[in-house]
């Protein structure tokens, strides 16, 4: 298992999203989702946010919160744990990302774009102030097969599969 952050900066009513449109073989092409990625050797989560976030976006984060931990499970690559975080601090100035295209765009229009079907329930749990959760997405490919919010099952359509 891979370890990983998923950052949702946050301005007003707007979201800065990556839109994943230039890396070849990437799992989240054309993708919407939050900014992040994998740790470097000895980091903890909160120091893999502020590099990534940096890297990714040229800001640097003055204010964040941990929210939850995403199992991210899926039949055509190695399984993460995503450590799910928002931010509504931060100074600088974007920068062009090399793995896509940044974006601030309004929580409404966000529904709108194509991401993760689990990562809708994720956000959900964010713009309602969830407490800290723990969620398990089960993918097959691009399709969510399973999730279960803590220790709830709350989606199971590998039955479905079955049939």
């Amino acid at each position: 298992m891979i370890d990983s952050t998923l950052c949702y900066i946050t301005r007003g009513d707007e979201v800065l999203m990556l839109h994943r449109v230039k890396k070849k073989n990437d799992i989240n092409k054309d993708k919407w989702i939050g900014i992040g990625g994998k740790f470097e050797e000895g980091e903890s989560p909160d120091e893999c946010l502020l590099r990534e976030a940096r890297e990714e976006t040229g800001l640097e984060l003055t204010a964040w919160r941990c929210r939850g931990v995403v199992t991210f499970l899926n039949t055509q690559c190695e399984g993460e744990y995503m450590y799910l975080f928002t931010a509504d601090g931060f100074r600088g100035e974007l920068k062009v990302c090399d793995e896509g295209d940044l974006q601030w765009v309004s929580r409404e229009f966000l529904d709108q774009l194509p991401k993760w079907e689990g990562d809708q329930i994720f956000l959900d749990l964010l713009w309602q102030d969830a407490p800290f959760f723990l969620l398990t997405l089960r993918y097959d490919g691009d399709r969510l097969v399973e999730a279960v919010l803590d220790g709830r099952k709350i989606l199971d359509r590998r039955t479905e599969a079955m049939a």
